[in-house]
């Protein structure tokens, strides 16, 4: 039985996009928002909206309470919570399942246990998803880390077991420096998550960042469609995207799906989900972690997949069977490249919110745009400053390259200063194009732009 009505737990591009996708599935649609929000896209196009709070996300779309009893207010069957704010709280997901509404996601428990980075690794490491060489559990104490990381082999990398984003994160060059960075690592995670718990793994100099995309039914069945290439990103922040990766081999993508579809059938995964991983020079890869949700560049798997993820986990959730959803093998067709258009200064990267005065966006064949904004719109400054994901889709790299610069160049904003030209930048970068990358190329092309 499927759904009459969905409340989606977001705001900005990500709700119009689940807001599309519902529509697609004649499912209405209950828009929640702050009152910075009261005029956005998501607001107008969903079937109902509700003001839950006042500006500060804490106070409106973190606010649990708040996006309950609007479900209940609306009679709505399905909270889809996008991506960011609730959507990897497992106590919000409990809470929908207590009040019996089904959350588009993953369980409490598997949530949980992903949140967890650890034991994720445990839980990967028993199916065959190769690891990276680290500490067999928290480390309590800095003699614990002296030990692990002499057992490792310098240099490591401490992380927050239970964090993301680059916080929580040293890189350990020899013993004398542990100590101090343990402190650090130990302190800023206690402050972010409010669990300073730490690990640590063999730290890679200059890898590359592979993710794969997950749907798994709730039937048992799971399919990976195929990986991510997410390299370019600026302090742990993803900038550019593409599918699929250049650097992977047939045989590699599918030894890894392989042991992603066991891994992921075994701890009852369902729903969408990420799984990211780092590669070596050499191509190993080493699993990181689980993000449990869709993520914010699923349209270039979408692009080469021709799978529509987010429609996918609305049936997902209503108990459809992948076979079904799918409808045979998924085959990758050609290349998809997304931009992260952010509001922000292209060269100090410091956020420019304000109102959009002009508005061009791009089109023609190969392009999409995803956005919330429109001219005399308002960026506001209480949240994350993405404008839009500018996406090309081509039959081989060059030509989604191309059809990017071709996107770029029509792309047209003013009121506000944007990401546009960095991005234009990047793509006729020679390295970029040749497909030399790693998260260490951004710091590499600032340097040689001046």
């Amino acid at each position: 039985m499927g759904f009459e009505k969905v409340l989606i737990a977001n705001r900005g591009e990500i709700a119009v996009r689940v807001i599309a996708a519902c529509k697609d599935l004649g499912v209405r649609t209950v828009a929640v928002y702050s009152e910075a929000d009261r005029n956005s896209l998501h607001v107008r196009f969903a079937d109902e909206a509700l003001c839950i709070g006042p500006a500060k996300s804490t106070l409106s779309y973190l606010n649990i309470p708040a996006v309950i009893s609007a479900a209940e207010i609306t009679n709505a069957d399905a909270i889809h919570p996008g991506y960011g704010f609730l959507s990897e709280n497992a106590d919000f997901a409990e809470v929908c399942r207590a009040s019996g509404i089904k959350f588009i996601g993953p369980s409490p428990e598997v949530i949980r246990m992903m949140g967890l980075k650890q034991l994720a690794r445990q839980k990967m490491e028993e199916h065959g998803v190769p690891i990276l060489p680290g500490s067999r559990g928290v480390l309590k104490t800095v003699e614990e880390a002296l030990e692990s990381a002499g057992q490792i082999g310098y240099p490591v990398m401490l992380k927050a077991s239970a964090g993301g984003g680059g916080r929580g994160m040293r890189v350990v060059n020899s013993a004398e420096e542990l100590p101090g960075l343990f402190a650090q690592a130990w302190q800023e995670a206690e402050n972010a998550f409010s669990n300073g718990d730490l690990y640590c793994e063999k730290f890679i100099g200059r890898p590359r960042h592979i993710e794969f995309q997950i749907l798994a039914d709730e039937h048992g069945h799971v399919e990976v469609l195929g990986e991510r290439e997410c390299s370019i990103q600026r302090r742990h922040q993803k900038l550019i995207e593409e599918a699929p990766s250049p650097a992977m081999t047939p045989e590699r993508r599918e030894k890894v799906c392989r042991a992603l579809q066991e891994a992921f059938a075994a701890i009852g995964y369902t729903n969408a989900g990420t799984v990211e991983f780092l590669m070596d020079e050499t191509g190993e890869l080493y699993f990181i972690e689980v993000n449990a949700r869709i993520q914010v560049e699923h349209p270039v798997t979408e692009m080469i997949t021709g799978v529509d993820l987010v429609k996918a986990q609305l049936r997902i959730a209503q108990g459809e069977r992948l076979d079904s959803i799918l409808g045979g093998p998924v085959t990758l067709r050609g290349h998809a490249i997304e931009c992260r258009i952010n509001a922000e200064h292209p060269a100090t990267f410091v956020p420019s919110p304000g109102r959009i005065q002009t508005l061009c966006l791009p089109g023609s064949i190969g392009v999409r745009v995803d956005t919330a904004v429109y001219a005399g719109g308002v960026i506001p400054p209480y949240y994350d400053s993405l404008v839009a994901k500018l996406i090309a889709h081509g039959s081989d790299r060059q030509e989604a390259i191309r059809r990017m610069q071709r996107a770029l160049d029509m792309f047209v904003v003013d009121g506000i200063h944007t990401s546009i030209s960095l991005h234009q930048a990047i793509l006729g970068d020679p390295e970029f194009q040749a497909g030399q990358i790693d998260t260490h190329f951004i710091q590499r092309h600032l340097a040689r732009r001046g």
